[in-house]
């Protein structure tokens, strides 16, 4: 396979027709013809896109927006939902599409690793924003953070060096080091085990941090000491096709496991 650049190909167009100028008129016809395929090309491209958009939507309506009407009509004048779910925005990982939740049943949040920060003021507002307002304004009763197998996320943590030489990842690297206190005790009690076997033990260990992290924000430690929120972690394995859930006690051991 030819490795030559644009660059390199301009160039060698331009020597030879430098030297034979009655080709000209044969090149600035062959740089029509192909000037208008990439242009098709790329049209093709964006078509593709919008007809897939179209289509989603168009299935949408007709199959769940106007079969039940008496449900939207009831989210049109608010909402009501009793989960609060952190989940990863892997996009194999859909949180309404692995626990069947309906529309305004459950406030979702999704990110890189589905990781919650601990409370802070002046950092990661975005979380604490999609945190705080289904919290105290919807009232939800329930969170659940949700790892799941062969997080990128999770991986990038894991493969990140205390003494390393700053990534060229601008924001991945800064972000998933939320879980680094999941990360020093894998490769402390588990560093017997392969990177991959090291990651999968990772993945669920990053959600109790962000389960500790929940309760650093006081308006969902007084909720939780009220009985008024439960918090709740799970994981979520594509692999196997199973999913444990565990309840906020800090153990990796799944309370319930289904497959």
């Amino acid at each position: 396979m030819s490795t030559e650049t644009y660059e390199d190909a301009l160039k060698k167009l331009g020597e030879l027709l430098s030297k034979k100028s009655d080709l000209g008129k044969v090149a600035a016809s062959k740089i029509k013809k192909v000037t208008v395929e990439l242009e098709e090309l790329d049209s093709n491209k964006s078509s593709d896109a919008v007809e897939r958009i179209k289509s989603g939507f168009i299935h949408f309506k007709t199959h769940k927006y106007l079969k039940k009407p008496s449900l939207y009509n009831a989210l049109a004048k608010g909402q009501s939902p009793k989960f609060l779910v952190f989940a990863c925005s892997d996009s194999r990982v859909s949180p309404t599409q692995i626990l069947n939740f309906k529309p305004g049943e459950a406030f979702v949040v999704r990110n890189i690793a589905n990781m919650v920060p601990p409370f802070d003021k002046t950092q990661h507002s975005g979380v604490g924003a999609a945190l705080e307002f289904p919290v105290t304004a919807l009232n939800v009763e329930n969170i659940l953070v949700i790892g799941h197998s062969r997080c990128g996320g999770i991986k990038g943590l894991m493969s990140i060096e205390d003494d390393a030489a700053p990534s060229k990842n601008v924001f991945i690297d800064n972000w998933v080091q939320i879980g680094t206190p999941a990360k020093n005790m894998i490769k402390q009690d588990f560093k017997h085990l392969s990177f991959n076997d090291q990651c999968s033990y990772c993945e669920k260990e990053a959600v109790n941090v962000s389960l500790g992290n929940l309760l650093s924000y006081p308006f969902v430690k007084e909720r939780v000491v009220e009985n008024k929120l439960a918090i709740r972690g799970a994981h979520y394995d594509f692999v196997k096709g199973t999913f444990d859930l565990w309840e906020l006690d800090f153990k990796t051991t799944p309370a319930f496991s289904f497959s």
